[in-house]
């Protein structure tokens, strides 16, 4: 382990739902006093079923592991005490019409400006933050960033039931997720100065309401000195979350020894980039991508592979190489996600088999 790498930590999004239908249930506050009683601050989210946890800062992986195993048990057990039900997924596999907002002053101007699309949202994500210097650097290690978040995206796809139905997508999370007007990939940014007047057009428009609505897969954080990237889907399981995590981190430190012998981060072609996130959504893991870079299409795990050798470096580093192709091994042998909710509901046509699956999921090695 190198002491010198950047630290990491993890933001989960979780899901409440009744126990017995899946339905989801608005106890994200009585969920998070309980959580608070036994010293877990938990975050409540724009829509009253959902409720996020958040790690602490950490330089090895097996002890991010760890944390995370922790807080979803005990995350879990404040959920059941509550008459709920914590899942791991990206969106509520069945639904109302809309879904209710936490009532804050913030969320409910949220609501105020955006209708319907604050109602229909309970989208929940994993953000991954890495320690970086400065606001210059997270800037530019976003740009290196850019091209590989599609890939992100594909690896932890993890919302493919929604409406008791198959949506035809691996995340549809994502697709849903991108009608909010500071979402999905970032432009190129030459400079902080850039990025700062983006955001200033933004808020005056009334795009956003402040800077903690830019909602991009790749940003400088508003709140922590890290780059935080927020492209993927709450993984099922607690190995998918860590597996990201290391990716992302040993991505960052390629960036970084990039910037250090002066390499520029590649302009991708926005059209590309879209084109990427669309395909990434749609199969997940199942199908070919699209490489932004080059234009290449090629299989989901031979794009996996080639970033697992572009970034060996770093992750030798970390000591990570042995896990990370151990994981990879694993998930492409089980599914992600969205592969273990379709083989669910395929069964039966049931979406009760999707919310006990993904329940033994968000839980598998925890107890």
């Amino acid at each position: 382990m190198n002491t010198d790498a950047p630290t990491v930590g993890v933001e989960e999004e979780f899901l409440l739902v009744d126990g017995n239908t899946g339905t989801p249930v608005a106890r994200n506050l009585e969920v998070a006093r309980a959580a608070t009683e036994i010293g877990i601050e938990l975050q409540l989210e724009l829509s009253s079923c959902q409720v996020e946890a958040s790690t602490g800062v950490h330089t090895e992986a097996a002890a991010l592991l760890r944390e995370l195993r922790e807080l979803r048990r005990t995350i879990a057990d404040c959920a059941e005490k509550n008459s709920a039900r914590l899942l791991a997924v990206a969106l509520p596999p069945t639904v109302p019409p809309l879904l209710p907002i936490t009532e804050t002053p913030r969320y409910r101007r949220i609501a105020d400006r955006f209708g319907v699309l604050a109602q229909e949202t309970a989208l929940c994500g994993c953000h991954v933050h890495i320690a970086i210097p400065n606001r210059a650097t997270a800037i530019e290690v976003s740009n290196f960033l850019r091209p590989r978040l599609p890939l992100f995206l594909a690896l932890t796809a993890n919302s493919a039931i929604h409406r008791d139905a198959e949506t035809g997508y691996a995340s549809w999370r994502s697709v849903q997720w991108r009608r909010w007007p500071s979402a999905g990939p970032p432009p190129h940014f030459m400079s902080v100065e850039h990025y700062e007047a983006t955001v200033r057009t933004m808020q005056a428009a009334g795009i956003i309401l402040d800077p903690q609505m830019v909602y991009w897969d790749v940003r400088p954080s508003v709140t922590y000195p890290t780059v935080e990237i927020r492209i993927s889907d709450v993984p099922a399981t607690v190995e998918e979350t860590v597996l990201l995590a290391t990716l992302i981190r040993a991505s960052v430190m390629t960036a970084l020894t990039h910037l250090a012998e002066g390499r520029s981060a590649p302009i991708v072609a926005p059209e590309l980039l879209h084109a990427a996130y669309w395909r990434a959504a749609h199969t997940g893991l199942t199908a070919d991508l699209l490489d932004p870079l080059d234009a290449r299409v090629a299989p989901a795990r031979v794009l996996l592979g080639e970033l697992v050798d572009e970034i060996a470096p770093a992750l030798d580093r970390l000591g990570e190489s042995e896990r990370v192709n151990r994981s990879l091994t694993t998930v492409f042998a089980h599914g992600n996600g969205a592969i273990r909710q379709v083989r669910a509901f395929r069964r039966r046509h049931r979406t009760e088999d999707v919310i006990a699956a993904m329940a033994e999921a968000t839980l598998l090695d925890c107890r």
